[in-house]
């Protein structure tokens, strides 16, 4: 009975009888190609509300980037009672549910690791559990004591050296979207029949390894989909059975990302691709007139502000890396059906409707996945959204939606799974840059002089030749690409034991496909510094050690971004090789390994770590973030740096390929309607090139350095911006993120 009223109305047959939400939406939306004059203003209670929200941030900031945190309770589904924004104003909450029991209070989650939870403490005057320090050293083994009980000698050694950094022995790995959207369609007790199934029929009678290890993983996902009904009970709500109405449809797939980052304080914790699902829901009960359009909006408005207060306990190294308190609550509006439908609804436009009706925010990361053959009225409003408050990014749906389908997720920044298929197995970054110096070197570091890779002969001669630098960074990377992925299979072993997301891989397929990700870093210098030796003359400068420490570049050389085939070629040659490299290493559990060109805001951190390059770039500046081109390169104009950037294909990358561009607003035109119409057309050109992934900023240089100088000012207190795969807000940066940002291109014409 209780189906049948929350199906009422739904068309299709298929997804009632397996787990498929992808048929469902396919059977049931409605693609809207009108503009966005139906949107409604926010709410009093949205107001209200939000206005609440903003003194806790305000608050937050003001004693040292934490609020609260929690010492004696580890984090579970079920580990506190209800909690809300403000307890005199919970009836207001159309969408309720704390990862703790106070708003912005930070949870204790010690499974990654009990050092990371207490320094995590410690570090913002918090004196963690000593009964908890017991437990978690003497009782209970951490995934991240289990990663350097069987790391190598060499890989400690290259993690040291930063060669390999970023990697997720410290913190959860992230990257995995559960399919929220289940609990809202099926219920949790449908979906624990499945499991139960699954869980009957896993294995043929014989005891392997794989049999044991998936038998206890699917038990502990039956376990984590009941502790679900427990913690929504706690609110009030009976998830047991699908959501009958819109409002449920929203606090039902919330209740299932709530699960999430109760249990997982991962790199990046997606929201996945909602939108369109929903839509159908809030469409049954307008045409049923349950809802009005404001009521609808405030249900977008408040899940939206949940996904705002999402927040882990950091460690300093951790924020050294990914600056600006991120969790990368990623969520996906547009994109384009298998069918050529356009999959953008009013839902899509509700969402990005908030960030006026709420202001700019970081969090959810909202990405619009583009194509030119979207609906012109959405490309426009997104356009428009895009130059008001610079908080959205741009993903090819033409370049994904073959690889991925036409119901993927963005599970972290920029990189896709299909959503309740797949899982990533996340991996952090390799220095290519350093690399290169490595290859020069006979593999020792400069900053450090340990002898870190391979003893291979450096070279001897007073100037760089080409073919004789490419020999030997092959092998260089040769041995760099194979002790980054062992790395990487210890990491995702020891996290699959020790720290398993059972709430979120519930809600994703027994049968999963697993991606292997890995990433590049200091990718824009090494394609300069390979030009500069090829089409120049570049003459090497020794220390006192005989190890080279700088160059001096004669003469002038093609630069990556200003559409040059010479150095662009160069740059697919750089990516294809190491790609190539990595697939040839055995993966855990037989994943599919990926690479990506993506920093984050650690292209700072990795900087530091790097030497003096023949691009000119000087030891310990920057790298360049993502697959941007270098500070300063981009000599021909904002397009001529995208077509570079295009040219790098999605399939060699198809981790990611993060490209973060700031347009001065007077390069786009005249005013909103100008600037609108000329994004459009540089997103439709960009795209139909092929390129993967866009950042757009839209502000001059000039409101940066007032921001970095003023603070305090009121117009900066959500003043947004797009870094390398994500946005943040532009204060919450440290002053050396800060000017690293601000050194950026910032192109002043087109």
């Amino acid at each position: 009975m209780e189906t049948k009223i929350a199906w009422s109305g739904f068309a299709g047959r298929k997804w009632k009888e397996d787990v498929d939400v992808r048929d469902f939406i396919q059977k049931n939306y409605e693609p809207y190609d009108g503009d966005e004059c139906f949107l409604a203003n926010p709410t009093e209670a949205t107001e209200k509300l939000w206005g609440e929200l903003q003194k806790l941030q305000k608050k937050e900031r003001e004693q040292g980037g934490v609020l609260d945190m929690e010492t004696e309770v580890v984090s579970g589904l079920t580990a506190y009672p209800a909690g809300y924004i403000n307890e005199d104003m919970k009836e207001l909450e159309k969408v309720v549910g704390l990862q703790t029991d106070k708003p912005l209070k930070r949870a204790f989650m010690p499974y990654g690791g009990i050092k990371m939870a207490e320094q995590a403490c410690t570090t913002y005057g918090y004196e963690p559990s000593k009964e908890l320090h017991h437990i978690f050293t003497e009782y209970h083994k951490t995934h991240n004591q289990a990663v350097f009980d069987v790391y190598t000698p060499e890989m400690k050694k290259a993690r040291h050296n930063k060669i390999i950094t970023g990697l997720p022995d410290t913190y959860g790995r992230g990257r995995i979207v559960g399919d929220y959207r289940r609990v809202a369609l099926y219920g949790i007790d449908f979906l624990v029949e499945q499991k139960k199934e699954d869980l009957a029929n896993c294995g043929d009678g014989t005891m392997t390894d794989e049999v044991i290890r998936l038998r206890e993983e699917i038990s502990e996902q039956i376990r984590a989909l009941g502790k679900m009904k427990e913690m929504a009970a706690i609110y009030g709500y009976d998830i047991s059975r699908p959501a009958e109405n819109a409002h449920e449809a929203v606090q039902w797939l919330y209740f299932g990302y709530l699960a999430a980052i109760k249990t997982q304080n991962g790199a990046a914790m997606s929201v996945g691709r909602v939108s369109t699902f929903l839509d159908i829901y809030i469409q049954r009960d307008l045409k049923n007139g349950t809802i009005t359009e404001a009521e609808a909006q405030e249900l977008i408005d408040h899940f939206v502000m949940k996904c705002r207060m999402v927040k882990f306990a950091r460690i300093p190294s951790y924020n050294q890396l990914f600056s600006g308190d991120p969790v990368w609550a990623t969520l996906e509006v547009g994109g384009l059906g298998m069918d050529g439908r356009s999959m953008v609804t009013k839902t899509d436009y509700r969402f990005l409707h908030t960030l006026e009706n709420m202001g700019p925010s970081p969090e959810p990361n909202l990405t619009v996945l583009y194509s030119s053959h979207l609906p012109e009225h959405f490309k426009k409003y997104a356009a428009v959204i895009s130059v008001r408050t610079s908080s959205i990014q741009y993903e090819n749906d033409d370049v994904m939606r073959p690889v991925w389908g036409d119901d993927y997720s963005i599970c972290c920044c920029v990189s896709a799974t299909q959503t309740g298929k797949e899982m990533q197995f996340f991996g952090a970054r390799a220095n290519l840059a350093k690399c290169l110096l490595y290859a020069m070197n006979g593999g020792r570091d400069l900053k450090t002089r340990d002898q870190v890779g391979p003893a291979y002969a450096p070279i001897t001669g007073e100037y760089l030749d080409y073919e004789e630098v490419i020999q030997k960074y092959d092998v260089m990377m040769d041995w760099l690409a194979g002790l980054y992925v062992n790395t990487l299979n210890a990491i995702q072993y020891m996290h699959d034991k020790y720290f398993y997301e059972a709430a979120e891989m519930a809600l994703i397929d027994t049968d999963v496909r697993r991606t292997f990700a890995t990433g590049i870093a200091g990718f824009s210098h090494v394609v300069d510094s390979l030009s500069a030796i090829k089409y120049a003359k570049v003459k090497v400068i020794r220390d006192a050690d005989g190890m080279i420490a700088d160059f001096e570049t004669e003469g002038e050389f093609p630069r990556y971004g200003n559409d040059d085939d010479r150095a662009d070629d160069i740059a697919v040659w750089l990516l294809k090789t190491f790609l190539t490299k990595i697939k040839k290493r055995h993966t855990y559990r037989d994943s599919e390994a990926t690479t990506s060109i993506l920093t984050i805001t650690s292209n700072v951190v990795y900087g530091k770590a790097t030497g003096s390059m023949p691009d000119g770039r000087k030891a310990g500046e920057p790298l360049a973030p993502g697959a941007n081109p270098s500070y300063g390169a981009e000599q021909n104009g904002l397009l001529a740096s995208l077509n570079s950037v295009a040219k790098l294909p999605y399939e060699y990358a198809l981790d990611g390929i993060s490209n973060t561009q700031t347009i001065n607003p007077g390069a786009l035109g005249h005013d909103e309607e100008e600037r609108k119409n000329n994004l459009v057309r540089v997103l439709d050109g960009y795209f139909d090139q092929g390129a993967h992934h866009l950042n757009v900023n839209v502000f001059g240089r000039e409101k940066l350095i007032d921001a970095m100088e003023h603070p305090e000012k009121e117009e900066y207190a959500n003043f947004t911006i797009r870094v390398s795969g994500y946005a943040v807000k532009f204060i919450d940066l440290t002053k050396e993120q800060q000017l690293d940002v601000i050194s950026r291109t910032c192109h002043e014409r087109m």
